[in-house]
Protein backbone atom coordinates (compact mmCIF):
# COMPACT_ATOMS: atom_id res chain seq x y z
CA UNK A 1 0.00 0.00 0.00
CA UNK A 2 1.15 3.93 -0.73
CA UNK A 3 0.38 6.16 2.05
CA UNK A 4 -2.49 8.79 -0.04
CA UNK A 5 -0.37 11.79 1.44
CA UNK A 6 2.33 10.60 -0.66
CA UNK A 7 0.02 11.51 -3.74
CA UNK A 8 -0.15 14.38 -3.22
CA UNK A 9 1.74 15.63 -6.29
CA UNK A 10 -0.19 13.35 -8.73
CA UNK A 11 -3.35 14.24 -6.99
CA UNK A 12 -2.44 17.89 -7.69
CA UNK A 13 -1.29 18.02 -11.12
CA UNK A 14 -3.70 15.53 -12.31
CA UNK A 15 -6.31 18.33 -11.14
CA UNK A 16 -4.39 21.22 -12.59
CA UNK A 17 -4.45 19.03 -15.80
CA UNK A 18 -8.16 17.91 -16.11
CA UNK A 19 -9.05 21.70 -15.45
CA UNK A 20 -6.50 23.14 -18.69
CA UNK A 21 -7.94 19.79 -20.80
CA UNK A 22 -11.67 21.12 -19.88
CA UNK A 23 -10.53 24.42 -20.90
CA UNK A 24 -9.41 23.55 -24.23
CA UNK A 25 -12.51 20.95 -25.17
CA UNK A 26 -15.05 24.29 -24.32
CA UNK A 27 -13.60 26.86 -25.34
CA UNK A 28 -11.29 25.61 -28.56
CA UNK A 29 -13.01 22.62 -29.48
CA UNK A 30 -16.69 23.33 -30.92
CA UNK A 31 -18.30 20.03 -30.33
CA UNK A 32 -20.22 21.46 -27.00
CA UNK A 33 -21.66 24.22 -28.89
CA UNK A 34 -24.90 22.54 -29.34
CA UNK A 35 -25.77 21.07 -26.22
CA UNK A 36 -28.71 23.75 -25.06
CA UNK A 37 -30.86 24.72 -27.76
CA UNK A 38 -32.15 28.26 -27.35
CA UNK A 39 -36.31 27.87 -27.05
CA UNK A 40 -38.46 29.78 -29.78
CA UNK A 41 -40.22 32.89 -29.09
CA UNK A 42 -37.12 33.31 -26.11
CA UNK A 43 -38.35 37.07 -25.12
CA UNK A 44 -42.06 35.53 -24.74
CA UNK A 45 -40.96 32.88 -22.69
CA UNK A 46 -38.41 34.48 -20.67
CA UNK A 47 -41.34 37.42 -20.38
CA UNK A 48 -44.22 35.37 -18.83
CA UNK A 49 -41.42 33.04 -16.50
CA UNK A 50 -40.61 36.69 -14.64
CA UNK A 51 -43.46 37.72 -13.71
CA UNK A 52 -43.96 34.36 -11.89
CA UNK A 53 -40.48 35.35 -9.99
CA UNK A 54 -39.64 31.97 -9.40
CA UNK A 55 -36.39 31.60 -7.13
CA UNK A 56 -33.25 29.47 -8.73
CA UNK A 57 -34.21 25.76 -7.99
CA UNK A 58 -35.41 22.82 -9.81
CA UNK A 59 -38.57 22.08 -11.26
CA UNK A 60 -40.55 19.71 -13.36
CA UNK A 61 -43.84 20.93 -14.78
CA UNK A 62 -46.25 19.21 -14.46
CA UNK A 63 -45.09 18.11 -10.94
CA UNK A 64 -47.18 15.58 -9.03
CA UNK A 65 -47.46 16.74 -5.68
CA UNK A 66 -47.26 12.78 -4.80
CA UNK A 67 -47.49 8.84 -6.39
CA UNK A 68 -50.94 9.00 -6.13
CA UNK A 69 -51.02 12.29 -7.71
CA UNK A 70 -49.02 11.03 -10.34
CA UNK A 71 -51.58 8.48 -11.12
CA UNK A 72 -54.80 11.12 -11.40
CA UNK A 73 -56.80 11.98 -14.35
CA UNK A 74 -55.69 15.98 -14.19
CA UNK A 75 -52.00 14.72 -14.17
CA UNK A 76 -52.59 12.72 -17.13
CA UNK A 77 -54.44 15.65 -18.89
CA UNK A 78 -51.87 17.86 -18.04
CA UNK A 79 -49.10 15.43 -19.39
CA UNK A 80 -50.86 14.82 -22.49
CA UNK A 81 -51.62 18.95 -23.45
CA UNK A 82 -47.77 19.60 -22.26
CA UNK A 83 -45.32 21.57 -22.39
CA UNK A 84 -43.61 18.96 -20.19
CA UNK A 85 -40.47 20.51 -19.14
CA UNK A 86 -37.68 19.86 -16.07
CA UNK A 87 -35.70 22.97 -15.81
CA UNK A 88 -32.87 25.14 -13.69
CA UNK A 89 -33.42 28.51 -12.74
CA UNK A 90 -30.47 30.29 -11.89
CA UNK A 91 -29.86 33.65 -10.08
CA UNK A 92 -30.43 36.62 -12.53
CA UNK A 93 -27.34 38.91 -13.18
CA UNK A 94 -24.23 39.11 -14.67
CA UNK A 95 -22.45 35.23 -15.67
CA UNK A 96 -19.74 35.04 -13.81
CA UNK A 97 -17.61 32.06 -14.29
CA UNK A 98 -15.44 32.43 -11.32
CA UNK A 99 -17.47 30.49 -8.86
CA UNK A 100 -18.20 27.26 -11.03
CA UNK A 101 -14.50 27.46 -12.36
CA UNK A 102 -13.33 27.29 -8.47
CA UNK A 103 -15.97 24.26 -7.55
CA UNK A 104 -15.03 22.73 -11.17
CA UNK A 105 -11.16 22.49 -9.57
CA UNK A 106 -12.02 21.30 -6.50
CA UNK A 107 -14.11 18.73 -7.92
CA UNK A 108 -11.03 17.68 -9.98
CA UNK A 109 -9.22 17.72 -6.87
CA UNK A 110 -11.81 15.03 -5.28
CA UNK A 111 -11.99 12.96 -8.06
CA UNK A 112 -8.29 12.13 -8.23
CA UNK A 113 -7.72 12.36 -4.26
CA UNK A 114 -10.44 9.19 -4.46
CA UNK A 115 -8.93 7.72 -7.84
CA UNK A 116 -5.62 7.75 -6.00
CA UNK A 117 -6.75 6.47 -2.73
CA UNK A 118 -8.30 3.80 -4.62
CA UNK A 119 -5.08 2.82 -6.00
CA UNK A 120 -3.14 3.42 -3.43
CA UNK A 121 -4.52 0.07 -1.36
CA UNK A 122 -4.33 -2.05 -4.63
CA UNK A 123 -0.66 -1.08 -5.59
CA UNK A 124 2.47 -0.56 -3.07
CA UNK A 125 5.39 1.84 -4.03
CA UNK A 126 7.20 1.13 -7.33
CA UNK A 127 4.08 -0.38 -9.26
CA UNK A 128 3.99 -1.04 -12.87
CA UNK A 129 2.82 2.24 -14.54
CA UNK A 130 0.25 0.10 -16.51
CA UNK A 131 -1.42 -1.10 -13.18
CA UNK A 132 -1.61 2.24 -11.89
CA UNK A 133 -2.65 3.66 -14.85
CA UNK A 134 -5.81 1.31 -14.92
CA UNK A 135 -6.74 1.61 -11.00
CA UNK A 136 -6.60 5.53 -11.57
CA UNK A 137 -7.81 6.28 -15.09
CA UNK A 138 -11.07 3.57 -14.35
CA UNK A 139 -11.63 5.28 -11.17
CA UNK A 140 -11.42 8.48 -12.68
CA UNK A 141 -13.43 7.64 -15.16
CA UNK A 142 -16.22 6.39 -13.42
CA UNK A 143 -16.16 10.18 -11.24
CA UNK A 144 -16.21 11.89 -14.68
CA UNK A 145 -18.47 10.62 -16.93
CA UNK A 146 -20.26 7.16 -15.98
CA UNK A 147 -22.56 9.63 -13.17
CA UNK A 148 -23.87 11.67 -16.02
CA UNK A 149 -25.87 8.77 -17.82
CA UNK A 150 -28.48 9.03 -15.28
CA UNK A 151 -29.45 12.02 -16.12
CA UNK A 152 -30.33 11.16 -19.80
CA UNK A 153 -32.05 8.11 -18.33
CA UNK A 154 -34.24 9.94 -15.47
CA UNK A 155 -34.64 13.30 -16.78
CA UNK A 156 -34.03 13.06 -20.55
CA UNK A 157 -31.28 15.17 -20.88
CA UNK A 158 -30.36 14.52 -24.96
CA UNK A 159 -28.09 11.31 -24.92
CA UNK A 160 -26.03 13.19 -27.41
CA UNK A 161 -24.87 15.53 -25.28
CA UNK A 162 -24.28 13.23 -22.50
CA UNK A 163 -22.45 10.97 -24.68
CA UNK A 164 -20.04 13.97 -25.30
CA UNK A 165 -19.74 14.69 -21.89
CA UNK A 166 -18.68 10.94 -20.70
CA UNK A 167 -16.28 11.01 -23.33
CA UNK A 168 -15.06 14.11 -21.87
CA UNK A 169 -14.74 12.25 -18.61
CA UNK A 170 -13.14 9.58 -20.44
CA UNK A 171 -10.08 12.04 -21.63
CA UNK A 172 -10.08 13.41 -18.35
CA UNK A 173 -9.59 10.21 -16.39
CA UNK A 174 -6.92 9.11 -19.06
CA UNK A 175 -5.19 12.75 -18.15
CA UNK A 176 -5.22 11.71 -14.51
CA UNK A 177 -4.31 8.14 -14.75
CA UNK A 178 -0.96 9.21 -17.05
CA UNK A 179 -0.55 12.05 -14.06
CA UNK A 180 -0.59 9.14 -11.26
CA UNK A 181 1.14 6.52 -13.81
CA UNK A 182 4.41 9.19 -14.26
CA UNK A 183 4.33 10.12 -11.04
CA UNK A 184 3.87 7.29 -8.72
CA UNK A 185 6.05 6.82 -5.59
CA UNK A 186 8.88 4.34 -6.22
Amino acid sequence: MVSVTSLWLPILLSAVLVFIVSSVLHMVLSYHRNDMRKLPNEDEAMDALRKLNIAPGDYAIPCPSSMEAMRSPEFTAKMNKGPVALMTVVPSGPMSMTKSLAMWFVYSLVISLFSGYIASRALGPGANYLDVFRFVGTAAFMGYGLGLVQFSIWYHRNWMTTCKSVFDGLIYGLFTAGTFGWLWPR
